[in-house]
């Protein structure tokens, strides 16, 4: 099976674990046997059993325990990341615990200024393993990834659209397909164009810092950027985050615990974060540092010489 087939089946399957999803999040949601919860969605026990460990490796009765509303706050207990913490561990800079192998470059603020003029741009849309998702590339590497329901995709092209609206767009999926492959199937090196305010840019920066698995705050981030009273603002562009997943905006929670917002929905935000606590949870392999580093300024680390 290629990366395609295999991206495919992982979106029909999301499309199952979000079901479920919206099943458990209902009025009153709470653990459901296997068979009810399968019942509840026109399938067989062994048929969802099957379809639940492929997407994600672990049984429908422990990955709920990963969806239930409390697991944030059980994030928030047990793997919040300071980002002053990250630093001493040797995550920021030139080198950082992360799942892929990233290079990133940010526009210029006359560029961005300019809102894309002279800028091409190349989509195409998806499958991944949370949905469909628009992906948008330059030169320089992916530029947009966002995901989108059910017949969204223009409200979705749109919205993406409007951050760059001189851009000139062309469909093109062979142009971000390396990209998304690095995001989703961890081959090959991704590349990404960071392509928003100063402001912004150190925030998304900031975001990267957060390990797979792992939680923080929009008041930690704020306090490492700027001022832990710039939550608001941080918060915003948090929001503005035009690579989702890739720029892991889901693993930032308000400082409650509980979700906040993620501008693809709280279902997939809830996905994401599950997938990644079941995947690290099931995980017994120790990896190397090579397998885990971040280089932020085009250098390559004296990690993986």
């Amino acid at each position: 099976m290629d990366d395609h087939d295999e991206q495919a089946h992982s979106s029909y399957h999301y499309r199952v674990i979000e079901r479920a999803i919206a099943l458990i999040d209902a009025p009153g949601g709470r653990n459901r046997p296997l068979e009810e919860l399968a019942s509840d969605m026109g399938m067989s026990a062994a048929h969802f059993q099957r379809l639940f460990s492929q997407w994600v490796g672990v049984s429908p009765k422990r990955y709920q325990q990963y969806l239930l509303l409390g697991h944030a706050r059980t994030l928030m207990a047990e793997h919040f990341t300071t980002l002053d913490a990250a630093q001493e561990l040797g995550l920021s800079g030139s080198a950082r615990l992360h799942d892929l192998f990233l290079r990133w470059e940010a526009m210029s603020p006359g560029e961005y200024a300019r809102k894309g003029m002279g800028l091409v741009i190349r989509y195409g849309w998806f499958d991944t393993p949370f949905g469909q998702a628009l992906a948008m590339a330059t030169p320089k590497g992916l530029c947009g990834l966002a995901f989108a329901g059910p017949a969204e995709q223009d409200q979705t092209f749109a919205d993406m659209a409007r951050r760059w609206p001189r851009a000139d767009y062309i469909h093109d999926p062979a142009a971000p397909a390396p990209h998304v492959t690095a995001a989703f199937a961890r081959q090959g090196e991704g590349r990404l164009h960071l392509m928003g305010t100063p402001f912004q840019i150190k925030v998304w920066e900031a975001l990267l810092h957060i390990p797979p698995g792992h939680v923080s705050t929009y008041g930690e981030i704020a306090r490492r950027v700027c001022s832990h009273k710039a939550a608001r603002a941080v918060g915003s562009a948090v929001g503005r985050n035009p690579i989702g997943f890739v720029i892991p905006c889901h693993r930032c929670l308000q400082g409650n615990g509980t979700l906040g917002g993620y501008h693809w929905g709280l279902s997939r935000k809830r996905a994401m974060l599950g997938h990644e606590a079941a995947r690290r949870d099931a995980c017994t392999r120790p990896t190397t540092a090579a397998e885990h580093i971040f280089v932020a300024d085009g250098t390559i680390s004296d990690a993986l010489r």
